[in-house]
């Protein structure tokens, strides 16, 4: 296995990598980008570009922004709507594997900044026959979330007749140098499919094997193209106008508006997917049986390339949080239905050749690990200097005491005193 000489990435990531002549990934060089762009230049654009969308009338919304309990939305709500006085609509799909810490961010979220706001619950039974399929078909848990979060704002512009979305962060251009920001990628269908969806459209999973009907996947079916081309829908991602820096992003809105954070089972961010029980946990640990790496790596090339760890304290860090048993599998085995031995059989028909292989006891071993040794000078040669430390801030509580041991459906849906 080949890793990034710098941030550690493994050249088996899905979003796939490419490496230059001093074994620096494309999302490396890419990130070299936010330190030479003009982004007080880039902000004017994204301004003209809001400019272009503000409801002339009055009478409707400027723009949609899909939101969570947790992530950067609060940071994207603040932009939006504090910074370049937009008036947005919040739309949120709910992902069923709620924590109550998530619930009263997003509660807080659409108290504290005054907006309008739907979400899409989905039948609980639904959703689980949906799970069951993704995991057999591509070992995902994950599947309806994601295509829930990327469907719903789509179609709740088209109802609405409002063109702009605005995202967050471009995991192709964040995390893996896919996309320059120069090239202001915009949300697409084929993208959303064949990368957020890892190739699976809601129609490809009627099956009566199943048991899934047409039906069943209505509310995850992406609209027409006349549809979306009448309305004249587009989406954007901020990160391609601002200079993207999750962890300080978060702890400006710790500071301004009191979002809450918690720690993770497998990772040592404690700012992002606070809001599921499975997303940095059971989903993680399936991303490591799958292709062998986790959130942890994920969080760890993104602050080598922000200056704030080494490569050494890199390893470190994915040493104490990758090999990390999932805390929650037994409440999600209880959630759909499954002995821990069906979970790890359907599992194991998803690993990668390429992370994974059969020892000779017939055991499941990875192939490389990540370790101190491959730091070599060549290394040492494409390293950034460290400017900062990197430590998470963890919050108190506004409910102290409360024990997070259930998945929450629906929550509270506003605070007092907010």
């Amino acid at each position: 296995m080949i890793y990034c000489k710098r941030c550690l990435y493994p050249e088996n990531h899905p979003l796939h990598l490419i490496f230059d002549s001093e074994g620096v990934c494309s999302g490396c060089r890419v990130h070299e980008e936010k330190d030479v762009l003009d982004w007080h230049e880039r902000a004017q654009n994204l301004g003209r570009i809001f400019d272009d969308y503000r409801s002339r009338s009055g009478k409707n919304y400027d723009c949609i922004i899909p939101v969570s309990g947790a992530r950067d939305s609060y940071f994207i709500v603040h932009t939006v709507k504090n910074v370049f006085k937009m008036n947005p609509l919040l739309v949120s799909y709910n992902q069923h594997y709620n924590t109550d810490i998530g619930i009263r961010n997003l509660a807080y979220l659409r108290i504290k900044f005054n907006c309008d706001y739907y979400q899409l619950t989905v039948s609980p039974e639904i959703v689980k026959k949906i799970t069951r399929a993704t995991m057999r078909k591509r070992g995902s848990i994950y599947w309806h979330c994601i295509a829930g979060q990327t469907v719903y704002p789509v179609q709740m512009a088209v109802q609405f007749k409002i063109p702009l979305i605005v995202w967050g962060a471009h995991q192709g251009v964040d995390q893996v140098g896919m996309f320059s920001h120069l090239d202001e990628v915009e949300m697409t269908r084929k993208y959303r499919k064949e990368h957020d969806l890892m190739g699976l459209e809601a129609e490809d999973l009627v099956d009566e094997f199943d048991f899934i009907e047409e039906k069943d996947m209505a509310p995850f079916v992406y609209p027409d193209d006349k549809e979306i081309e009448k309305v004249g829908v587009r989406g954007i991602y901020l990160n391609n106008y601002i200079r993207w820096d999750s962890k300080k992003q978060h702890e400006d809105m710790i500071r301004l508006y009191g979002y809450e954070t918690a720690l993770q089972t497998r990772t040592f961010d404690n700012y992002n997917d606070i809001d599921s029980f499975n997303y940095s946990d059971v989903h993680d640990h399936i991303k490591f049986l799958k292709w062998g790496y986790g959130k942890v790596n994920d969080h760890v090339a993104r602050e080598i390339r922000l200056k704030r760890m080494t490569a050494q304290e890199g390893v470190e860090k994915i040493d104490a949080y990758l090999y990390r048993p999932p805390k929650n599998l037994s409440k999600f085995l209880e959630w759909i239905g499954m002995t821990e031995r069906a979970f790890n059989f359907v599992i194991d028909q998803h690993r990668s050749p390429s992370a994974w292989k059969r020892n000779a006891r017939w055991e499941w071993e990875l192939k490389s690990r990540i370790t101190k040794e491959l730091i070599d000078d060549s290394s040492r040669t494409v390293a950034l200097d460290k400017k900062e430390t990197c430590d998470f801030v963890l919050t108190s509580s506004r409910k102290p005491g409360y024990v997070e041991d259930k998945y929450i459906l629906i929550g509270k849906g506003a605070v007092g005193n907010a």
